[in-house]
């Protein structure tokens, strides 16, 4: 948990290629082998990299600012309350959800595609058995 009130989340590092290039700004053949392409266009936008840790950011600022007024238990207290909350024992091969954890990270009033759709994307498993060994690692 980073003590910082920042509500939007910090820009990522940008991609550049200075470690390869040469006094002309060219990509370096010959001493640093052949450039690939998808490295220069993988990079993402801001906005992206925004959205990607937007709740985490959110979550930040909350614990933060509760630290601020109650003290560190109050922020540990729920941290501490979503990691138990957050195992989840159901079978695997049934449809999940965890109400508990929605409502801990304040989810429970918005909705959300897989509040509607429940994750019907694929059938599940019917093989219950397989599934409990691949969960419980055996």
């Amino acid at each position: 948990m980073e003590s910082s009130l920042r509500i939007v989340p910090a820009q990522g590092p940008k991609t550049t290629n200075s470690d390869t290039t040469n006094s002309l700004g060219l990509h370096d053949n010959l001493q640093y082998g052949p450039c690939s392409m998808v490295n220069q266009f993988k990079s993402h936008g801001a906005i992206k990299d925004r959205l990607e840790n937007w709740e985490e950011t959110q979550d930040n600022v909350r614990f933060t600012l509760m630290r601020n007024l109650y003290g560190v238990s109050l922020p540990l207290q729920i941290m501490m309350e979503r990691k138990i909350v957050a195992k989840n024992a159901h079978m695997p091969a049934l449809r999940q959800s965890n109400i508990h954890l929605d409502i801990l990270m304040g989810r429970d009033e918005s909705l959300d595609v897989s509040d509607a759709f429940g994750g019907l994307e694929s059938k599940p498993s019917m093989d219950i058995h397989s599934d409990m060994e691949k969960k419980l690692r055996m």
